[in-house]
C-alpha cells in the first residue's frame, strides 16, 4: 500500500472498530469476534505508528475530557476576513479571467484555526469576530476525524470548518430534549457544541473538521500552488473540503456539478469558494478593508416561490415548547414538493404579521430547509393560542434576550412525557416494537396518547393513523399486532415499564422475585420490607413506596393494569440462584447475549457487564483469547467456560 492507501486504511479501521465497540458495549450485540477485533486493532496501531497519524476518535487513543469555567480568548496573528460574495455564476467566470482557480464547498459551520507543533495538536481557536477567538483545544481533541498526531514535525497552522452533518443533527434532535428549542439548524448546534465548557458534551455531538486553508507550514515549499497545499494537508491525515481545479472554460460546468450534488449532501453548505491556485498572484492583489482579493464566495441563488398560507399549526414538544409551523399550498422548490415550513418561535410569527390566506414567499435555505422569506400581504390576523394543543393547559410567553417563545405550563402535559412513554414500550419493559420516540411524539401531539393505558386504544384512531405519512394499513396492522402481543407481560416487565425512580429492569426483577411476582404484595409492602431485599436498600425502597402510595400514580397504574395480563416467570432451576455471570463473545445456541441473559435471570441468576471477585464464571466460547475480560477473569481466578459447558453444567434449556 502507498501512504495514501495506508491513511485510508487507518480511517476504515477506526470506523469499523468503533462500530464494533459500540455494538458490543452499548447495544449488547457482537458484529465481530474478539480475535478479529484484536487483529484489526493491532493493525491499526502499527499503521498509526508507521504513518505518524492518529485520529481523535481512534480506539487506540483515550481522550481525557476537560471542563473549564470559561473559554479563554486569544487574538489571531492575522485578521480572519470575510469573503466578497456573489449569487451570479457568470460573475465567478469573469472574476477568474485567464487564471487557474480552485473551486470548493463553502461549509456552513464554525471556522477553527489549528496549530500543530512536533506533530501534535497544541492549540485550536475559533474565528470569533475575526480579530479575537476562543481557545477550544480540549473540545477540538474530540472532533470525530481530526488528527491528534501528524507526520509533519514543524509548526503547522491551518484553518478549517467544524461541522455537524444533517444525519447526525437529526439524530441529536431526536435524542436530546433541549435541542428542539435550542438548535434550529446544524450550524447553531455545531457552534454550541464546539464552544461547550465541557468537552465530553462536544464529543457526543459527532463534530467533524474539514480543512480549507493552510496558513503556514514551517520550511515547506508548495511550489506556488494552493492545490499542493491541499494535497499536503491530505497527506497529514486531514479531511479537506471537496475541491476541483477550474478555468474560465469549465467553471460553469463544475458549479452545476456542485449544485446537483448538494441536494443529497450530508454536510451543511451555503455555497462555494473560488480562490486562485497561484499563491503569489493572489497575495499581490492585496485586500480591501473587508475582503481579501484572492478569493470570492458564491452563494446559491434562492429558488423563491409564492404561495398562500392555509394556517399555522402549533405543536407541543417534549420540553413544553410550542412550535409554530406554517402550512401553505404546495409548491415545487429545488425539485421537491413543499407545503410546510418551521416558524421557529413567537417572535418570528409576530414579525411576519401572518394571517390565513396571506401570500408568502418561500424558499429552501442552503437548498435544503424550507423557510419563509417574506409575507407580502401582512394581514396580521393570526390568533396566537393561549392553551396547549395537547393537554389544554395554559400557555405562557417566555422571553430570552430578543426571542419570545410559547411554553405549556402544565408539568403533567403528555407532550412532556415522551421519554417515559418510550421507556414504557422499550424492549426491557412492555416491549412494543414499532413505537419509536418520533412515532410516539406524533401520537401524543395528535391527542391519541395522554397516559400509558391510551396506547392500548390506538385502534380507535385507525383512520387518522393510516392517513399519516409513513403509516399505511400494513404498518398500522403490524403495530396493532405488536400491541396485542404486549398485553401479556411479567410482573418485573410491568414494574420496570412504569419508570419509577431508581427502579430499573434489574432492580424490578429482584423485587418481583422477592415477592413471588405478586403485584398486590408489592403495592402493600412497607418501605422497610422493600429495603430489606438484597441489593435494594432504602433509596430504591423509598422511591417504590412513594410511587405506590401516590393517588394519581396509583390510579394511572390501575388503568393500565386493566389492559394487561401479568404472568409469572418460572424459576425452572435453582443452580443459578444468587450467582452472577458475565457473557462475552459470539454465541452458537442463542441469537444474542440478551437472550441468554434473559434465561439466566429467569432461572434465578444475575448477569453483569464486568467481572469481579463475586462472578461465578465468564461465559466465552473463545477460552484462550487475549481479550480484556479473559485477562481480568484469570487475574481474579474466575473460571472461563464455553457455552456448551455452561449449558451442561447448569442444565440450561436450549
Amino acid at each position: 500500500m502507498d501512504m495514501g492507501q495506508k491513511r485510508d486504511r487507518i480511517r476504515y479501521l477506526v470506523d469499523v472498530l468503533n462500530k464494533a465497540s459500540k455494538a458490543y458495549y452499548g447495544e449488547d450485540r457482537e458484529i465481530m469476534s474478539n480475535f478479529e477485533y484484536d487483529k484489526l486493532y493491532d493493525e491499526l496501531e502499527a499503521l498509526e505508528k508507521e504513518c505518524g497519524m492518529v485520529l481523535a476518535n481512534s480506539p487506540t487513543v483515550k481522550v481525557g475530557y476537560q471542563a473549564v469555567e470559561e473559554l479563554p480568548k486569544e487574538r489571531h496573528q492575522s485578521p480572519m476576513l470575510s469573503l466578497d460574495k456573489t449569487k451570479e455564476r457568470e460573475t465567478l467566470r469573469e472574476w477568474l479571467k485567464d487564471k487557474e482557480g480552485l473551486l470548493s464547498w463553502k461549509l456552513d459551520g464554525l471556522t477553527i484555526v489549528l496549530t500543530y507543533n512536533q506533530g501534535k495538536l497544541v492549540k485550536a481557536v475559533t474565528r470569533g469576530n475575526g480579530e479575537v477567538g476562543e481557545v477550544i483545544t480540549g473540545n477540538a481533541r474530540t472532533f470525530m476525524n481530526l488528527p491528534l498526531e501528524i507526520p509533519f514535525k514543524g509548526e503547522l497552522v491551518l484553518r478549517g470548518e467544524a461541522v455537524i452533518g444533517y444525519s447526525d443533527f437529526n439524530k441529536i434532535n431526536e435524542s436530546m430534549p433541549e435541542s428542539a428549542e435550542a438548535y434550529k439548524n446544524p450550524r447553531n448546534l455545531c457552534s454550541g457544541s464546539v464552544r461547550q465548557l465541557n468537552s465530553e458534551i462536544t464529543a457526543q455531538r459527532r463534530v467533524k473538521f474539514f480543512a480549507f486553508n493552510l496558513v503556514s507550514a514551517e520550511d515547506t515549499d508548495f511550489h506556488n500552488s494552493k492545490l499542493k497545499m491541499f494535497e499536503f494537508l491530505s497527506e497529514q491525515g486531514f479531511e479537506v473540503v471537496e475541491h476541483y481545479v477550474v478555468t474560465a472554460k469549465d467553471i460553469l460546468e463544475r458549479i452545476e456539478f456542485f449544485a446537483q450534488k448538494i441536494e443529497g449532501y450530508d454536510i451543511p453548505s451555503d455555497g462555494l469558494v473560488l480562490t486562485y491556485n497561484d499563491i503569489e498572484y493572489g497575495k499581490s492583489l492585496g485586500r480591501t478593508a473587508k475582503f481579501p482579493r484572492d478569493s470570492i464566495a458564491f452563494k446559491w441563488a434562492d429558488d423563491i416561490k409564492e404561495t398562500s398560507l392555509k394556517y399555522v399549526e402549533w405543536s407541543a414538544s417534549r420540553t413544553g415548547l410550542i412550535n409554530p409551523v406554517a402550512v401553505f399550498d404546495s409548491v415545487e422548490l429545488e425539485g421537491t414538493s413543499v407545503s410546510r415550513a418551521s416558524l421557529h418561535n413567537l417572535s418570528i410569527v409576530e414579525a411576519l404579521e401572518l394571517g390565513e390566506g396571506d401570500t408568502l414567499q418561500v424558499y429552501k435555505a442552503n437548498m435544503i430547509i424550507p423557510q419563509i422569506a417574506e409575507n407580502l400581504t401582512r394581514s396580521n390576523t393570526l390568533t396566537i393560542p393561549d392553551i396547549c394543543p395537547v393537554c389544554g393547559g395554559k400557555l405562557s410567553v417566555v422571553q430570552e434576550k430578543e426571542t419570545k417563545s410559547l411554553y405549556c405550563t402544565n408539568d403533567d402535559c403528555a407532550a412532556k412525557q415522551i421519554k417515559s412513554f418510550a421507556h414504557f414500550v422499550s424492549r426491557d419493559a412492555i416491549n412494543i416494537e414499532g413505537l419509536s420516540e418520533a412515532t410516539l411524539e406524533k401520537f401524543v401531539d395528535m391527542g391519541f396518547i395522554r397516559e400509558f393505558a391510551d396506547i392500548y386504544h390506538l385502534s380507535d384512531h385507525r383512520e387518522a393513523i393510516t392517513s399519516m405519512e409513513g403509516f399505511g394499513e400494513k404498518s398500522f396492522n403490524n403495530l396493532m399486532e405488536k400491541i396485542e402481543q404486549s398485553r401479556k407481560t411479567t410482573c418485573a416487565g410491568f414494574l420496570s415499564a412504569l419508570g419509577i425512580l431508581n427502579v430499573g429492569g434489574a432492580n424490578a426483577k429482584l423485587i418481583c422475585r422477592h415477592f413471588n411476582d405478586d403485584l398486590n404484595a408489592i403495592e402493600n409492602a412497607t418501605c422497610e420490607e422493600i429495603a430489606s431485599i438484597d441489593h435494594i436498600g432504602e433509596v430504591i425502597a423509598s422511591s417504590l413506596y412513594d410511587y405506590m402510595h401516590d393517588p394519581a400514580k396509583k390510579g394511572m397504574m390501575d388503568r393500565i393494569l386493566k389492559e394487561l395480563e401479568i404472568v409469572k416467570e418460572e424459576n425452572t432451576n435453582s443452580l443459578l440462584s444468587g450467582k452472577t455471570f458475565v457473557i462475552t463473545g459470539s454465541l452458537e445456541h442463542f441469537s444474542s447475549r440478551n437472550d441468554l441473559k434473559d434465561i439466566i435471570e429467569k432461572m434465578g441468576g444475575k448477569v453483569s457487564g464486568s467481572i469481579s471477585a463475586k462472578t461465578e464464571c465468564l461465559i466465552n466460547n473463545d477460552i484462550n483469547s487475549a481479550s480484556s475480560k479473559n485477562k481480568k477473569a484469570k487475574e481474579l481466578g474466575i473460571r472461563i467456560v464455553s457455552e456448551d459447558d455452561f449449558i451442561k453444567e447448569y442444565e440450561i434449556p436450549v
